[in-house]
């Protein structure tokens, strides 16, 4: 070789070698950014997600004590019927059983800014669960109800908040009872404008009087109307009244008993049960309601709390014992969370602790006050939580913004307010702001893996066998057309697809269901009806269809069969279903049909995922060496025997990766599970209902979500999930491909 061959060929190898060197490198950084990518995604999910799994935390803010300020100095404070703070949490207001009302500021250490005294002698007091009013009672069997108020604002850019007390019902006291007799015990609602009063006389005698409201047109003023009745079956000792916010049920607790009066109509009060709801080994101390009215919850001196509500059994609604609470102590005090299923209670030791009734969780114990606690009170925001122990008044500045969201409730059947019994459910948001939300997301993973199911169910038989086809018996000609022609689907945009499942072959499938279920039947036994007896055709026949192209003779035949199955589709209905097959389903076989439903998604999504499996399939099958196929046919194996002992066998690590592939398209689908279903996240495993998928749920409800919410950070769990769902599929079908190429290798 000459020095310049030799120069030439060197500088040929210093080139390839810088060029392979670059795309080392090239390929290496890919990877690796592919990775990091992957590892941000992974690491923002968990930080968005992280705080819904963190506890609550309460922290101390101002203390003051009640002697101190200004109109109590040196009085008797009385006990406290009412503690709230306004929505700022600056300004604390307290309502006594004296029939004085004082604000305090805190940004100013309890200072008191405003003190208002009810004329008349109070006999008793109550105080309204939903809308933050009292009632006194006063001596001749009238109340006087009043609320607190603030107005806000701006002088000067500064906002201000003014407080005041106003009397929703009218400065003049409302007469309970026409007899004008004392009123001992009391309990009131209010729903619109109308106002219900439960009481005790000082005769022990339970009366019950609503007055409804009615607005005149002209004037806006509201008129009231009294209706009085006695409460029938009334027990001798009442220690407790409590009416719910609805104006439905009255609750008089006698000792461990507890009577339920329905009083929607005031003229029909009827005594609905009398149940016995303290806890084994102990007694019952308060009954309270949680927000919306819908729960009572029964504490006890044993620490226990119980949570009872309506559930229909047999036709019938009664209350019934859901779940149980332990608290430090025995429980003195328990308020609810504002629009939300969260409640506190106080224990005669001075621990304080914090529930959520849906998670079935305790949030926080801990000892906060030296002694008992006389009266508690929770912000409208649930960020302040107010604690009276004797005459001082502490302030706590809790952090609990995710309370409902434990793994429990995302992942176990909860029971629900108002259902019959502990279910999955996916529903997370209503018109109420007293809504529960329920966020269990078993029913919408439950939903991607049924929608993954009937999609590969529908895919994986015509990619796979399209794709051995294609690669070991169709002609090279044939397999440069139908090739591209299969790969060129999967451009297809999904949304179309989606688009068409729902409108056309949804409608289509309803209408003539009888024909889907012949044409599913008939189209691949007519297949191999016309293999058969294309091998008892004459040879001379046959040899005049060029080898691999046979399949095209299938084409006449897949569309004969597709046409006539529709055609006898209302034939078959009006002879075996009466003309109406969905009705026959539902009716006589108690199986429920949605429009669009799994068999839908399936064909819909099958099409979109059949691409993915014949491409990877098809390449495995086709680069399966020659020397194998020629060496087992030479040795007398049939082609069939040749397929199935070693192309199969030898293509199965790319055959798994391919149906893996599909999977995970099939799983993060989401327009066509969007558009081409109910889009409800029901738990059903037939094909003829619906689902909701993770996808197609941070698609329809990321939108809506509140940044920051339980529902938003919610979402990014489902997200994470479904990541973590593909990650597990990809992770399984790699060591199933190794181990699969590792055995069929040597081959």
């Amino acid at each position: 070789m000459s020095t310049q061959t030799q120069a030439i060929a060197l500088s040929g190898s210093r080139k390839r070698w810088l060029k392979d060197r670059i795309a080392q490198i090239g390929v290496t950084a890919g990877g690796i950014l592919v990775l990091v990518a992957l590892l941000l995604i992974f690491f923002y999910l968990l930080y968005v997600i992280k705080p819904i799994f963190d506890s609550a935390r309460v922290e101390l803010g101002p203390e003051f004590s009640l002697l101190d300020s200004g109109a109590s100095m040196g009085r008797d404070i009385g006990n406290t019927a009412l503690l709230g703070v306004e929505e700022q949490n600056e300004l604390v207001y307290r309502f006594n059983d004296k029939g004085e009302v004082n604000f305090y500021s805190l940004p100013q250490q309890g200072k008191r800014v405003y003190s208002q005294n009810i004329d008349g002698e109070v006999t008793s007091v109550a105080r309204s669960i939903s809308h933050n009013m009292v009632a006194y009672g006063l001596a001749g069997g009238g109340i006087t109800v009043l609320k607190p108020k603030f107005n806000v604002s701006y002088p000067d850019n500064i906002r201000t908040i003014e407080p005041e007390v106003v009397f929703p019902f009218g400065e003049q006291p409302l007469v309970v009872d026409a007899q004008r007799r004392t009123l001992t015990q009391l309990s009131i609602a209010s729903s619109g404008d109308d106002l219900l009063i439960a009481a005790i006389t000082e005769s022990g005698v339970g009366v019950l009087t609503r007055f409804a409201g009615k607005e005149n047109f002209m004037t806006g003023e509201v008129t009231l109307s009294p209706t009085q009745v006695d409460i029938p079956g009334l027990p001798a000792e009442v220690d407790q009244l409590l009416l719910t916010p609805n104006l439905r049920f009255l609750f008089a607790r006698s000792g461990n008993e507890v009577y339920v009066f329905d009083v929607r109509n005031i003229n029909k009060v009827a005594l609905r049960n009398v149940l016995t709801m303290n806890a084994q080994g102990g007694n019952i101390t308060t009954l309270s309601l949680l927000s919306g009215g819908n729960s009572l919850l029964v504490a006890n001196d044993n620490g226990k709390i119980s949570q009872w509500f309506e559930v229909a059994r047999d036709g019938k609604r009664e209350f019934t014992f859901i779940r149980d609470f332990s608290a430090n102590g025995a429980v003195e005090n328990i308020i609810s969370e504002v629009n939300r299923k969260g409640f506190i209670t106080a224990s005669s030791n001075g621990s304080l602790d914090i529930f959520h009734t849906t998670g079935g969780s305790r949030l926080f114990s801990a000892p906060l006050a030296s002694g008992g606690v006389s009266a508690l009170a929770m912000s409208p925001r649930n960020s302040m939580l107010l604690m009276q122990s004797g005459n001082k008044l502490s302030t706590f500045y809790v952090e609990n913004e995710h309370p409902g969201v434990t793994w429990k409730a995302l992942w176990t059947k909860v029971w629900y307010e108002g259902y019959p019994e502990p279910r999955y459910v996916w529903q997370s948001t209503s018109g109420s702001s007293d809504f529960e939300s329920k966020l269990s997301l078993v029913p919408i993973s439950f939903g991607t893996l049924k929608a993954a199911f009937y999609a590969l169910l529908f895919a994986i038989p015509i990619a796979i066998a399209g794709a051995v086809y294609t690669a070991y018996f169709m002609s090279s000609g044939l397999r440069k057309v139908v090739k591209p022609t299969v790969e060129i689907m999967e451009a297809l945009p999904t949304v179309i697809l989606g688009f068409l499942a729902g409108l056309w072959l949804a409608p289509l499938i309803e209408s003539h269901l009888p024909g889907m279920v012949i044409l599913l039947v008939m189209l691949p036994v007519s297949i191999l009806l016309m293999a058969f007896v294309w091998q008892y055709l004459p040879k001379a026949l046959r040899n005049r269809v060029p080898e691999g192209w046979q399949c095209i003779l299938l084409l006449p035949l897949v569309v004969f069969v597709g046409w006539s199955s529709f055609a006898l589709s209302p034939w078959v209905e009006g002879l075996l279903f009466g003309g109406d097959a969905r009705g026959f389903l539902t009716n006589e076989l108690g199986v429920g049909f949605d429009q669009r439903n799994s068999l839908v998604v399936g064909i819909a999504m099958g099409f979109a995922v059949i691409p993915t499996i014949f491409s990877i399939a098809e390449d495995a099958v086709f680069s399966v060496p020659r020397h194998l196929t020629n060496g087992s046919l030479a040795l007398g194996a049939t082609t069939w025997q040749t397929l199935t002992r070693v192309v199969m066998l030898t293509a199965s690590p790319g055959i798994f990766s391919a149906v893996m592939m599909g999977l995970g398209r099939a799983v993060g689908e989401t327009m066509i599970v969007l558009m081409a279903t109910g889009n409800t996240p029901v738990m059903d495993l037939s094909i003829f209902s619906g689902m909701r998928t993770l996808a197609a749920n941070i698609a329809v409800e990321m939108p809506e979500a509140e940044v920051n919410s339980s529902h938003y950070r919610v979402l990014f769990l489902a997200a994470f999930v479904l990541f973590i769902f593909t990650f597990m599929f990809n992770t399984v079908a790699e060591f199933v491909r190794q181990r699969l190429r590792d055995k069929y290798s040597s081959m």
